[in-house]
């Protein structure tokens, strides 16, 4: 009988635990041929309470670099995931009103535990086609026009707005920059700074830059435990820094860029833990996890008004 396989994407620093779940799946298909004479159960629960302990050991020390791997990880859940987990009636709203659609940017309304809210992301793509199309979640100047549009409805509505943060940095290309790209990463940053009502930011994956920070600008920052958030890649740093991006390396170690050196640094307010091996091995506990704590994050604003919000706000940054 044939058993339908999951096919994982391994990083480099992840070859014993494959190697381990090779040898698991191995016998787990072994074990459930009917004509086997021996039960190997008992080898199997061994060898995966193995591979349970060599995955809490390797995330337990995972080097910057090593979390800027697992951030970038192509099985990691994206923006629309976590839309879709847990966003109910949620409705797109594109177009920035002056120029274009940017998808790079998912943008829209819905309800987060029955509370309505207006949720902005930055949205990576899945597979090659929808990289494309959302441009690998690389925003152009239309894609920050359209969250100072919809963070604009948020304050006229009296919504709380929630972003999700998960890209490289705003897309450099010629293009935007000839339709003012610094000009939209300011005025939405500064158009954070004046909301009324609560905004609240999660590091998804990467943050990147003026890119991440145009939609983060936020009451509260919090970050998933293995996201990084950084001035620039550690790739660029290295290149400005030293004029060799093969020290992306050093870079991310003397950057620091984890979510444990930014709370440290009080940069985020407060890190999300991800399931044992990264957030996508189990998404809808990460779903879950990073629910409770957007819904934490809310409660600590009700009843403030537009102005005690905003001050919070304005003295934090």
């Amino acid at each position: 009988m044939d058993r339908p396989l999951t096919v994982r994407t391994y990083l480099d620093f992840e070859k014993p635990i494959a190697e381990l779940e090779s040898k698991v799946a191995d016998l787990q298909s072994l074990n459930a041929d009917e004509q086997a004479s021996v039960s190997i159960t008992e080898e199997v629960t061994k060898l995966q309470q193995k591979l349970q302990q060599a995955l809490v050991d390797t995330y337990a020390k995972l080097t910057p670099w090593q979390k800027t791997q697992v951030a970038r990880h192509q099985d990691r859940p994206h923006c629309l995931d976590y839309i879709k987990a847990l966003i109910e009636e949620f409705t797109v709203l594109a177009g920035d009103r002056y120029y274009a659609e940017d998808a790079a940017i998912v943008a829209g309304v819905g309800r987060f535990r029955n509370r309505s809210v207006v949720v902005i992301g930055h949205e990576k793509g899945s597979d090659t086609e929808s990289r494309i199309r959302h441009n690998f979640g690389m925003a152009r100047p239309e894609g920050y026009r359209k969250a100072v549009r919809l963070m604009d409805l948020a304050d006229r509505f009296a919504m709380p707005v929630l972003t999700l943060v998960d890209t490289a940095g705003a897309y450099p290309g010629i293009g935007a920059e000839e339709r003012g790209q610094a000009e939209a990463i300011a005025r939405s940053t500064d158009r954070c700074l004046a909301l009324g009502v609560p905004l609240i930011a999660v590091v998804i994956g990467e943050g990147g830059s003026g890119g991440a920070v145009a939609i983060a600008t936020a009451n509260r920052v919090l970050m998933l435990e293995h996201a990084i958030y950084t001035v620039a890649s550690p790739e660029a740093a290295a290149s400005i820094l030293w004029r060799d991006a093969a020290r992306a390396i050093d870079a991310a170690t003397s950057m620091k860029i984890t979510a444990q050196d930014l709370r440290a640094l009080g940069v985020i307010d407060s890190i999300i833990a991800e399931p044992v091996g990264g957030a996508h091995r189990d998404a809808p506990l990460m779903f879950k996890r990073t629910g409770d704590g957007i819904a934490r994050a809310l409660a600590e604003f009700t009843g403030m008004s537009p102005e005690a919000i905003r001050r919070q706000r304005q003295e934090k940054f």
